[in-house]
């Protein structure tokens, strides 16, 4: 967050402050390294390098197994077709985040920020969900087979073809949520808000808490 304050700060200063690269300390603990789009002489915006964690850079296809993420401020960025297994996400920001295609299975998303994610494409076996907010997220064909999602805002999510076999969404906000053609066999849904929830052409056999046909 520091390394983002100051970015804010040296592009407030005008192009030659924007042009430096920002260096600072994610909350945890490691070198981030971010830089600004400076302007160019004839005002065109150069090439934004991406983020950098360690060894993990914040870019499509990005490989970032098992990388701590922690409270990471990744809002907008494109990890397309990224490799985020096992990652350590919780808490992290990824407002507007492009991860469609992206592999996050058994990662650790607990309390993080998806709303307007696309997670299209995208596995999150056993991934950890709790608390976290994915309100008005694509999620086209994705895949939640065994995640985690208690207590989560899954408000107005189109999880259109999406798997949720044996996924855990006890007492997940699912209001306004589209699970057309959804696989929901053996979720458990119990205590989950359903108000205008839709499961047209769900698979539910054996769900808990599904809506009876």
């Amino acid at each position: 967050m520091r390394a983002t304050t100051a970015l804010l700060v040296a592009l407030a200063a005008g192009p030659a402050s924007a042009a430096s690269v920002t260096d600072g300390v994610s909350p945890a603990g490691h070198a981030v390294v971010q830089a600004g789009a400076a302007a160019g002489d004839d005002g065109a915006a150069e090439f934004r390098p991406p983020l950098v964690f360690g060894d993990c850079h914040i870019w499509p296809h990005a490989r970032c197994a098992g990388a701590d993420l922690r409270h990471a401020d990744l809002s907008a960025r494109d990890l397309a077709g990224a490799d985020l297994r096992g990652a350590k996400l919780a808490r992290a920001d990824l407002r507007v985040a492009n991860l469609a295609g992206a592999n996050l299975d058994g990662a650790d998303l607990s309390g993080a920020r998806l709303e307007m994610a696309n997670l299209s494409g995208a596995s999150l076996r056993g991934t950890m969900l709790v608390g976290a907010n994915l309100e008005l997220a694509r999620a086209f064909r994705a895949d939640f087979s065994g995640a985690d999602l208690r207590a989560s805002n899954f408000e107005a999510v189109r999880a259109h073809y999406a798997w949720f076999t044996g996924a855990d969404l006890r007492d997940a906000d699912l209001q306004e949520a589209k699970f057309n053609a959804a696989n929901l066999a053996r979720a458990r849904l119990a205590g989950a808000k359903l108000r205008f929830t839709i499961f047209p052409d769900a698979f539910t056999e054996g769900c808990d808490g599904c809506p009876a046909e």
